[in-house]
């Protein structure tokens, strides 16, 4: 009889812990200089900077940022997981913990301003394509 009652009161405590358990939120910010940039994070386009977004797994990410009259950035950042988000932490901190973790990180962009040829070299670049047709 204790067996089978230490059985269901241990299977009852960790669906409490389930149910009541805390949670992680992961948020990402992405600041531009000049704001107002349009950032996309793996291809998928996220909004006008500043932007904050919400992320699922760590690791690495292609970042696209264009801004009319600026260069296009095409880079990729990494975010690092933090140490209670390792095996076997993390179902401590997921599950058991009762309090919400807040994951946020900032990440930093600085556009460089889109440098237009001059008229002569335009020039000369034209009839450079005009002698090879």
């Amino acid at each position: 009889m204790k067996k089978c009652s230490l059985s269901v009161l241990l299977l009852f405590c960790l669906i409490a812990g389930v149910f009541l358990g805390g949670c992680v939120e992961r948020r990402l910010t992405i600041n531009t200089q000049p704001q107002g940039a349009i950032v996309a994070l793996n291809d998928e386009e996220i909004g006008a900077s500043p932007v904050t977004v919400s992320f699922n797994w760590y690791g690495d990410y292609n970042v696209r940022i264009s801004k009319e009259g600026y260069e296009t950035l095409k880079t990729h950042r990494k975010l690092k997981r933090p140490w209670y988000d390792k095996f076997p932490w993390d179902f401590f901190a997921q599950i058991v913990n009762p309090k919400r973790i807040v994951d946020e990180y900032e990440w930093t962009f600085e556009l460089t301003e889109k440098k237009l040829p001059a008229r002569e070299e335009l020039i000369r670049n034209a009839q450079k394509l005009k002698k090879q047709l």
